[in-house]
């Protein structure tokens, strides 16, 4: 029955400046309208809702405002300096500082990430599967170390 998500909705208070921030990062414009745009993440598979509106300043919480986007191993190596090379910078999660990727295990998967925010602030996330239901090490790590463990 259920076949992958095919939507995500965000907040923002300035659609334009929105609009010039997601097609900044890629990606292309499926609809406009008066205080809505709607982005491809994969089209016709994906997309990602802006509504404009004075109620963007929610809690800022991992359940609210949180959009992940599915990337490649060698895409997310290089995430940061891509992020950078577009005047955005990566912030700390998890206890670690922004200096590359972090290996996030959620036993028995682990998944290789980098966090970002739009300007009203939603977090927004690379995400790169890794191992899915073998994976046997227990703490998070950098993506440089989990390239070179032994």
């Amino acid at each position: 029955m259920i076949r992958g998500l095919y939507e995500a909705h965000l907040p923002v208070s300035d659609l334009s400046r929105s609009i010039e921030f997601y097609q900044n990062i890629g990606l292309e414009m499926a609809h406009k309208s008066k205080g809505l745009a709607f982005f491809w993440i994969e089209k016709g598979k994906s997309w990602l809702g802006l509504w404009e509106s004075e109620h963007v300043n929610a809690p800022n919480h991992p359940s609210l405002r949180h959009i992940a986007f599915q990337v490649d191993y060698q895409d997310m190596k290089k995430a940061k300096l891509w992020l950078k090379e577009r005047g955005i910078d990566v912030h700390e999660a998890f206890g670690f500082q922004p200096i590359s990727p972090i290996v996030l295990v959620n036993l028995p998967h682990s998944h290789a990430v980098i966090y970002f925010r739009d300007p009203d602030e939603n977090q927004l996330e690379f995400i790169c599967p890794l191992e899915i239901d073998t994976c046997s090490h227990t703490q998070n790590m950098y993506l440089d170390d989990w390239e070179n463990r032994q």
